[in-house]
C-alpha cells in the first residue's frame, strides 16, 4: 500500500492561468498503516529520513533516470520530514521543463529512517499523424521546415501550438497575404500510444500587394524622399491613365499636380519628376507584399530621416493599412515638428588640441542642419566611415581613455547651442601584444607588420595599419583580422590581442591537353606564399613543406607539345635581414620555341631543331620601403640580363636579323605607393607605380654595325589606379557596396641613337585578354583591351580585325590606356570572393612619335565576373564590345569578343 504524499494537478483557465491544488494528508488513525507510516502521518517532531529507493512510473518516452536528474532526487539523499521542500521543488523542477501534464510523488514504504519513494508523472502527448488543409504540397513542406514538426518526437505543449500558429501566419503573410487564420484540431492517435493527431487548417485570406504609399503632415519633405527610406515596404509596379480612387481617413492625398511641377521647374529635378509620375507609371524591382516586421524597420528609418534633416522633433502621429478590392494602401500622419540647426559649439576640457583644431576636425558649422547623428559620428560615440574623429584624434596620440559628451545648453527659436565637455585622461602604452591562432605562420613575420608594439603610445590609426598591413599578407581570414584592445585604467596600459585564423595561399596551376598532331601539353605551377627557406633541409620541417617565414617560391613548368617548353622560378624574401622591410627577388626563366616544318606521314606537326628561337634570362632586385613623403613608398633596383638566341627564326618576330645573339642587359628603377586596402577586392586605396628601365648607350661608346648584338633603349612607365566606395551596406550586408576603379597607364620607349632603330625588344603589344604569347618571349608588355583582338596597326580606323600576329604592325613604341570598373561584391568570405563588373576602356599604340595622337583612342564598353578562390588564384572572364569595331548592320557580332584570366588581373 502506498501513501499519498504530494499532488501537483494543472488547470488551464483561458490559456494563462494556472491553479496548483495539493491534497490533504488522512489525520484519521488507520490501523493498517506501519507504525512508521503513522509516524509520517502524524509527526509530532522533525525527523531526518534518508531515500533509499526511488522509481518513476507513467514515462513511456522520457528516460527515468533524466527525470530523476531534472527533479534533484537521488538515492541516499538526506532530508527532514516535516520542513524540507525537497518534494514540491522536485515537483517545480520536472514542471519548469514542460515535459509532463501531470506530477505526483508518493512515499511507498519506511523502514526505519529509509523511506522509498515513487515518481508518477503524466507526460505531455507526443504528435502523432499530422496534416495540413488549405495549402500547397510545396508550401506544406515548407512549413513543416519552419515549425520543425515530426512524428513522435514533438511534444504538444501549448508553446509547440503557438508556435505553429505563429510560423504559419508569419509564412503567408510575408507572400502578401492578408487576414491569415489558422486553426488547430487535435485528437487522440489510434495508432500511437499518447499521441495526438493533428489537423492544421488554414485559410490564407486575400492576397494583396502595397498599391499606396501616403504620408500626411509633411510639408517640408517630400514624400518620395520619404518612400526611399522604406527599404522593406514597396509600392507595385503601375501603368495607368486612370489614378487610384482611394481615399484615405486622414483626409485627402496631397498629389503633386503638373501644373506645380511646371512652374517648380520640376524638369530639373529627378525626385520632382519621379512625384509628378507617381500616380500614374512607377517601375519597382523590390516586392511589394506587406511585412509586419519590416514595416515597423521602416517606420524607424522615416524618423531617422527626419532627424537628419533638422526636424528632432518628427513623430508618427498615427498610420494604417487599408485593403481595397485586393490592394493595401498603407497611410502614415506624421507631425515634422520645428527645423533646428547647429548654433554656437564650446570646447571644455581640451588641452592636447585646440579649440580651432577641434573645430576642423569637427567641421559642424553655425547654421548647420542639425542631425545629431552627424554630431555623434564626429565626434566618435557612433561609428563612421570617416577616416578622422575626436575621439579618433586623441587615440592617435595616445590618449585611449578619452571621454567626449556633448551637451545642449541653449535651444533658442530653431537653434541648439552645444557644449561639448572633453575628458582626455592619461596617455595610454603598450603593455602586451598578444597573438594567437598562428599555427603555420611564425610570430615574428606577424610581429614585424604591426604598427602596435610594447612600449609604445597606443595608436588608433596605427592599429588600422597593421590590419590593412596583415590582410595583405593574405595569410589570414579578413573577418578574423579584429584587434580587441583590453585598458587598464588603473596603471594606464592597454594589451592587444590579435585572434587570427590562418587560410591557405598557396596557389596551384594546373592544365593538360593533347592536341592532334601537336602531342602533349600543359602547364604546372605552383606558388607557395608563405615558404620557408631556412628550413628547407630540415625533415621534421616538411608538413608537407617548411612555412611559416613568409618568403614566395614559385615554380612554373608549361610544355606545347613538342614545340615550346618553358621553365620559371622566382623567390621572394620580403624583409631581408629581418629588421627592415627590405626585399630580395631572384628570378629565372628558360624558354625555348621551335618552327614548324611541315607534317609526318601519320599527320603529326614536325619541326625543325635548327630553326628555334631560345631565351634564357635572370635578374636580381632589391626594394626597399621609404618613410618620405609616407611609408607607403616603396623603391625598387633590379639588374637584369637576358640572352636571346635566335637560329633562322628573327622573322617570325619581327627581328632585324635572321639568326644571331642578343644580349639585353638592363638596370630598371621603380617608385611605387600601393595603399589599397584588400589585395583580392580592394574598396579603397589607390596604387601609384613609375619606373624606367634603361640599358646602356653601346652606340654612344663605339660601332652602330653590330648594333643588336647589345640591345639598347630607355624604357618609361606609368600606371596610376585609384579604388573609391560608393555607398555602403547596412545591417547583414553591411560590406556590400559598389566600388568604382579608375585607372590610367602610359608607356614609351625612347632610344640613345636617332640613326638607330627601336630596340626590337621591350615593345608594348595591345588587344585581347593580356595573356602571354609567343611575343612575350622577346619581353614585350603585354597590354590588354577588352573587346578588341591584338593591334595589326597603328590606325585604329584601318582594318581593325585583321589580326594575324605575324604582321609586323603588331608592336608600338607609345601606349595610352584609361580605365573605368564599376564593381560590386556578391560572395565575400574566406573560402571564396565573387564580384560583378562594368567596364569602359580606351587605349590606342602608335609606332612612333610623330603618330601620336592620344585623343584617337579605341573605346570598348562591357560586363564581366571574377571569381577568387584561394588554392587557383583568380578566374575571370569578360564580355567587351569594340565601339569602333562597330559597323552599319553589323551588330554586335562582329564587335563583341569573350574575354578570359587565370591567375591575375592583366594589365
Amino acid at each position: 500500500m502506498r501513501f499519498f504524499l504530494y499532488r501537483f494537478c494543472v488547470t488551464i483557465i483561458s490559456l494563462t492561468t494556472v491553479s496548483y491544488v495539493f491534497a490533504q494528508t488522512d489525520t484519521i488513525p488507520n490501523n493498517n498503516l506501519s507504525l512508521e507510516m503513522q509516524e509520517w502521518q502524524n509527526p509530532r517532531q522533525p525527523k531526518e529520513y534518508t531515500v533509499a529507493d526511488l522509481k518513476v512510473t507513467g514515462a513511456n518516452y522520457l528516460d527515468s533516470t533524466i527525470v530523476l536528474s531534472v527533479a534533484g532526487l537521488q538515492k541516499g539523499q538526506k532530508f527532514t520530514y516535516p520542513g524540507s521542500d525537497i518534494f514540491s521543488r522536485a515537483i517545480q523542477n520536472l514542471w519548469r521543463q514542460k515535459l509532463v501534464a501531470d506530477i505526483k510523488i508518493y512515499v511507498t514504504n519506511i523502514i526505519g529512517e529509509n523511506v522509498s519513494l515513487e515518481v508518477a508523472v503524466k507526460e505531455m502527448p507526443r504528435l502523432g499523424d499530422y496534416k495540413f488543409e488549405g495549402v500547397k504540397k510545396t508550401e506544406q513542406e515548407e512549413l513543416v521546415k519552419k515549425t520543425a514538426i515530426a512524428k513522435q518526437t514533438t511534444i504538444l505543449s501549448e508553446n509547440t501550438r503557438r508556435n505553429i500558429i505563429d510560423v504559419t501566419k508569419t509564412f503567408y503573410e510575408e507572400k502578401g497575404f492578408s487576414g491569415v487564420e489558422v486553426e488547430l484540431v487535435e485528437k487522440p492517435d489510434p495508432v500511437f500510444k499518447n499521441s495526438n493527431s493533428l489537423t492544421i487548417k488554414v485559410v490564407k485570406g486575400k492576397k494583396v500587394k502595397i498599391d499606396g504609399i501616403n504620408f500626411f503632415g509633411n510639408e517640408n519633405v517630400r514624400s518620395v524622399k520619404l518612400k526611399k527610406q522604406m527599404k522593406g515596404t514597396k509600392e507595385m509596379t503601375k501603368m495607368t491613365l486612370f489614378p487610384s480612387p482611394y481615399v484615405s481617413t486622414y483626409g485627402p492625398i496631397k498629389k503633386y499636380s503638373f501644373g506645380e511641377y511646371v512652374n517648380d521647374w520640376g524638369f530639373l529635378s529627378g525626385t520632382k519628376s519621379l512625384e509628378v509620375l507617381d500616380p500614374y507609371f512607377r517601375f519597382k524591382f523590390a516586392s511589394s507584399k506587406f511585412n509586419q516586421k519590416k514595416y515597423v524597420e521602416d517606420k524607424e528609418k522615416i524618423l531617422s530621416y527626419f532627424n537628419e534633416k533638422g526636424y528632432r522633433d518628427a513623430q508618427i502621429l498615427a498610420d494604417t493599412q487599408v485593403i481595397q478590392n485586393n490592394k493595401m494602401y498603407v497611410d502614415i500622419k506624421v507631425s515634422e515638428g520645428r527645423k533646428y540647426y547647429f548654433g554656437n559649439t564650446v570646447w571644455k576640457g581640451n588641452s592636447v588640441y585646440s579649440d580651432t583644431v577641434l573645430n576642423n576636425i569637427l567641421n559642424i558649422n553655425k547654421g548647420d542642419t542639425y542631425d545629431g547623428s552627424i554630431l555623434n559620428k564626429a565626434l566618435g560615440i557612433e561609428p563612421s566611415q570617416d577616416a578622422q574623429d575626436i575621439q579618433t584624434a586623441y587615440r592617435d596620440r595616445g590618449y585611449l581613455f578619452i571621454q567626449v559628451v556633448p551637451v545642449e545648453t541653449r535651444i533658442y527659436n530653431d537653434t541648439i547651442d552645444h557644449e561639448i565637455r572633453v575628458v582626455e585622461g592619461p596617455q595610454a602604452r603598450i603593455k602586451t601584444v598578444n597573438i594567437r591562432g598562428n599555427e603555420r605562420t611564425k610570430e615574428h613575420v606577424i610581429r614585424r607588420e604591426m604598427r602596435t608594439y610594447p612600449g609604445a603610445l597606443y595608436s588608433q590609426s596605427g592599429l588600422m595599419r597593421t590590419i590593412r598591413e596583415l590582410n595583405a599578407l593574405n595569410y589570414f581570414e579578413q573577418e578574423s583580422i579584429n584587434p580587441q584592445p583590453v585598458p587598464n585604467q588603473n596603471d594606464g596600459t592597454v594589451d592587444i590581442n590579435w585572434s587570427l585564423k590562418e587560410k591557405s595561399s598557396d596557389q596551384l596551376e594546373l592544365s593538360a591537353g593533347w592536341g592532334g598532331g601537336i602531342g602533349l601539353t600543359g602547364t604546372l605551377g605552383v606558388t607557395f606564399n608563405n615558404f620557408s627557406i631556412k628550413n628547407i633541409w630540415k625533415k621534421q620541417a616538411w608538413d608537407p613543406l617548411p612555412v611559416g617565414d613568409g618568403q614566395k617560391l614559385s615554380l612554373r613548368v608549361q610544355s606545347n607539345g613538342r614545340a615550346f617548353r618553358s621553365y620559371n622560378f622566382s623567390f621572394t624574401e620580403p624583409w631581408l635581414g629581418g629588421k627592415k622591410r627590405n626585399s630580395l627577388i631572384l628570378s629565372y626563366n628558360n624558354s625555348k620555341y621551335y618552327n614548324l616544318a611541315g607534317f609526318t606521314s601519320r599527320g603529326t606537326y614536325e619541326y625543325d631543331k635548327n630553326k628555334s628561337l631560345t631565351v634564357n634570362g635572370f635578374s636580381i632586385g632589391l626594394g626597399k620601403q621609404l618613410n618620405w613623403p609616407d611609408d607607403y613608398f616603396y623603391m625598387t633596383t633590379t639588374v637584369g640580363l637576358t640572352r636571346y638566341n635566335v637560329k633562322e627564326m628573327g622573322y617570325i618576330y619581327q627581328l632585324p636579323f635572321n639568326t644571331g645573339i642578343s644580349d639585353n642587359l638592363s638596370l630598371k628603377f621603380a617608385l611605387q605607393r600601393n595603399s589599397v586596402s584588400d589585395p583580392i577586392f580592394p574598396r579603397s586605396g589607390s596604387d601609384l607605380m613609375f619606373s624606367v628601365q634603361a640599358t646602356p648607350p653601346y652606340s654612344l661608346f663605339g660601332s652602330t654595325d653590330d648594333q643588336f648584338r647589345y640591345v639598347e633603349y630607355h624604357k618609361w612607365r606609368f600606371n596610376s589606379t585609384w579604388y573609391v566606395p560608393l555607398g555602403r551596406g547596412k545591417g547583414e550586408n553591411k560590406d556590400r557596396q559598389f566600388v568604382l576603379k579608375l585607372a590610367a597607364k602610359y608607356g614609351f620607349m625612347g632610344r640613345y641613337n636617332k640613326d638607330m632603330g627601336f630596340s626590337p625588344f621591350e615593345r608594348f603589344q595591345l588587344g585581347d585578354a593580356g595573356l602571354n604569347n609567343t611575343f612575350s618571349l622577346t619581353g614585350f608588355d603585354i597590354i590588354a583591351h577588352r573587346g578588341y583582338p591584338i593591334y595589326n596597326t597603328s590606325d585604329p580606323t584601318v582594318n581593325p580585325d585583321n589580326t594575324s600576329q605575324g604582321n609586323f604592325n603588331n608592336f608600338f613604341t607609345i601606349f595610352n590606356k584609361y580605365q573605368a570598373e564599376l564593381r560590386y561584391p556578391l560572395v565575400t568570405n574566406p573560402s571564396s570572393t565573387i564580384f560583378g563588373l562594368a567596364f569602359f576602356e580606351a587605349a590606342n599604340g602608335w609606332k612612333d612619335y610623330k603618330d601620336y595622337n592620344p585623343f584617337k583612342l579605341r573605346r570598348s564598353v562591357g560586363l564581366g565576373m571574377r571569381f577568387y578562390l584561394p588554392m587557383f588564384g583568380l578566374l575571370g572572364f569578360d564580355y567587351g564590345i569594340g565601339l569602333d569595331r562597330l559597323t552599319p548592320g553589323g551588330g554586335l557580332k562582329g564587335a563583341g569578343k569573350f574575354t578570359f584570366m587565370l591567375g591575375f588581373e592583366p594589365e
